[in-house]
């Protein structure tokens, strides 16, 4: 599966691992990603591709406008499964 920037990703490795992230952009070869909470839009962290799982949910401007409406979308992606 593609990962681009609006795209929900599941972390695969790190103290991040299993929980959905956020791609907000792309840097030297890293991912950004973010959640809304330990990582707010405003500092992204850089994860490695390989440490990330594309999932089939895409975010739209509007969801990702502040941190809250971020962490609220993902949480309810992640409960409503």
């Amino acid at each position: 599966m593609d990962i681009r920037k609006g795209t929900v990703v599941r972390s695969t490795a790190g103290h991040d691992k299993g929980e959905l992230l956020l791609v907000v952009g792309f840097e030297s070869n890293m991912a950004l990603i973010c959640d809304g909470r330990q990582r707010p839009l405003e500092r992204p962290k850089k994860k490695n591709p390989k440490h990330i799982q594309a999932t089939s949910y895409e975010l739209t401007q509007d969801e990702i406008a502040t941190n809250r409406r971020l962490k609220k979308a993902l949480f309810h992606l992640e409960h409503d499964n």
